[in-house]
């Protein structure tokens, strides 16, 4: 996994303020490559409650993660009961890891 444990941290502390304590946050796509360079950090949060206008509650988590790890791509997918499960949310979450 390429990212520092006090990135993991700070990450678990964001979506945890933004979401609740009870939320779940996965890393997946490039960055659980050790062998890889570069890529963007990609998330997916798992919320138990409903998020109203999960779009924007993506976007507020994604500029204040890049506020607090600096200048680097970061994609967050939200998801709360409501959402229609797609490919990409069963990818995440079987081959995330748990921050």
């Amino acid at each position: 996994m390429r990212l520092t444990s006090e990135q993991a941290r700070v990450i678990r502390e964001k979506v945890h303020a933004a979401f609740g304590a009870s939320a779940r946050v996965y890393l997946f796509g490039s960055r659980l490559d050790d062998t890889a360079r570069g890529g963007d950090v990609d998330l997916y949060v798992e919320v138990s409650h409903l998020v109203q206008n999960r779009a924007a509650a993506a976007s507020r988590l994604t500029a204040e993660l890049q506020l607090a790890l600096g200048d680097q791509h970061i994609d967050v997918l939200v998801t709360d009961p409501n959402t229609t499960r797609e490919p990409i949310h069963e990818q995440a979450r079987a081959k995330g890891i748990e921050l």
